[in-house]
C-alpha cells in the first residue's frame, strides 16, 4: 500500500527518528528482525492467495483469506482500519490500480488482479503486493505483467549504501520503458517503511540516477511499480480509496519491502 498523503513530488513526513539522515529512519538490529517476521507473513499468505485465485471468487473471499493466514501466522492486519480502510487486503481488478476495497465482485476468467497486503510483528511492518492473471490472460496482459515485475527487480537491484532513490526510481523507470510504451503512475509512489506503514522518504517509479535521499544500511523502503497498458494519468473513485486508469485500461502493481544491507538488498516479503 502507497502512502495516499503523498505524491511523487513531495516526501511524507511520517513515523521519522533523529540520526537517520535524509529524513529516512535506520533501524536497529532488533527492529530488523521483526520486520523480517513480518514480510515473511506478508509473503506467505500471498503465496496462499496466489492459489485461491480463480474465476467466480470474490474480492471479499480473498480478503477473508488474507485475514485468517495473517492471524494464523502470528501477524497483526497493517491495512484494516488504517485510516478507515475497511478491508485486510488491497484488491484492485483490472483497470483499478491500487486500494480496491474487497466485496462481492467476482473474479472473471481473463482478468488481473492486484493484491496488496501488510502485516505487523512487533511494531514493525511488512508490505508487499502482487498482481495475478485469472486463469488464461491476453499476451498483451500477460506482457504487462512481466513487465511490472521486472520493473521492481530493476528497482531492487539498486538497493545499495551510497545509491541514491533517485538510482531506484531511473531504474525502474529504464526497464519499463524498455519493454514497451507503457504509463507509469505519478500520482502514486512507493515509501520508507519501519514503526510506520509510511515513512520517508518518497520511492517514485521514475526519476533521474543520483538524485534524492541517500541510501544507508539498516534503511527499509518499499518499492512499488504501478505500470498502466495506456496513459498514466489515474482517477479515484466515489469511494475515495480505488485508484483507476483515466482511460480504464489495465493496470498492475508489484511491491516489495527490502532492507539496505552491506551486501545483497534483503527482501523481507520474498518467500521462495
Amino acid at each position: 500500500m502507497m502512502d495516499t498523503t503523498s505524491r511523487a513530488s513531495t516526501t511524507p513526513a511520517l513515523g521519522v527518528r533523529e540520526g537517520a539522515g535524509s529524513g529516512a529512519t535506520v533501524k536497529s538490529q532488533r527492529e530488523l528482525d521483526f520486520m523480517w517476521e513480518a514480510g515473511q507473513i506478508v509473503g506467505l499468505t500471498h503465496k496462499v492467495l496466489r492459489a485461491a485465485v480463480g474465476a467466480g471468487v470474490t474480492t471479499g473471499e480473498l480478503d477473508a483469506i488474507a485475514e485468517r493466514e495473517i492471524t494464523a501466522l502470528g501477524g497483526k492486519l497493517a491495512f484494516k482500519g488504517y485510516h478507515g480502510f475497511p478491508g485486510t487486503l488491497c484488491v484492485s481488478v483490472n483497470s483499478e490500480i491500487v486500494h480496491g476495497i474487497p466485496g462481492s465482485a467476482v473474479l472473471k476468467e481473463g482478468d488481473v488482479v492486484g493484491l496488496d497486503l501488510g502485516a505487523i510483528v512487533g511494531g514493525l511492518y511488512g508490505d508487499a503486493a502482487i498482481t495475478v492473471p485469472v486463469g488464461v490472460v491476453s499476451a498483451e496482459l500477460t506482457a504487462l505483467l512481466e513487465t511490472g515485475e521486472a520493473g521492481l527487480w530493476a528497482g531492487i537491484a539498486e538497493v545499495r549504501p551510497g545509491r541514491r532513490i533517485g538510482d531506484v526510481s531511473a531504474a525502474i523507470q529504464a526497464e519499463v520503458e524498455r519493454r514497451g510504451d507503457y504509463g507509469i503512475v505519478r500520482e502514486y509512489v512507493g515509501h520508507g517503511i519501519g514503526t510506520q506503514l509510511h515513512e520517508e522518504p518518497s520511492v517514485p517509479n521514475f526519476g533521474i540516477a543520483g538524485r534524492g535521499p541517500l541510501l544507508r544500511t539498516g534503511m527499509a523502503i518499499a518499492i512499488e511499480p504501478m505500470v498502466n497498458l495506456g496513459t498514466h494519468e489515474t482517477r479515484l473513485l466515489d469511494d475515495d480509496w480505488t485508484v483507476v486508469t483515466a482511460d480504464g485500461l489495465p493496470s498492475v502493481h508489484f511491491e516489495h519491502t527490502i532492507i539496505v544491507t552491506d551486501g545483497d538488498p534483503l527482501i523481507t516479503t520474498k518467500v521462495d
